[in-house]
């Protein structure tokens, strides 16, 4: 699979639930191809902007979209690392906050 092809995927799944993609394209298909290499490391797509442990279960809360990807988008309109965003945020109707980070530290990997 390519980037390409995990887009149309994602996209599939994601869009009816009112996520989409960030329209900055390079970055969107960056942050993919990051994906794809997590999934060749780790056999998971594990979030690309986040430090993977490398065991699927310690990480099962960041495997994209990640569990924290739904309230960041609620309230900031983009998950952490801006791959999802609502359609506000892409029609740039809302500020492109600064989203924190929502895991608790004793869930990181050091």
């Amino acid at each position: 699979m390519d980037a390409k092809q995990l887009y149309e995927a994602m996209k599939k799944v994601q869009e009816p639930k009112g996520y989409y993609f960030n329209t900055d394209r390079e970055r969107t298909f960056d942050l993919l191809d990051a994906l794809l290499t997590n999934k060749e490391r780790y056999g998971y797509l594990g979030c690309p902007c986040r430090l993977l442990c490398g065991d699927k279960q310690k990480d099962r809360d960041i495997i994209c979209p990640c569990e924290y990807s739904v309230p960041d988008i609620e309230e900031f309109g983009s998950c952490y690392c801006n791959l999802y965003v609502s359609k506000e945020w892409n029609e740039k109707k809302i500020a492109h906050e600064y989203v924190p980070e929502r895991r608790s530290p004793e869930k990181l990997p050091f």
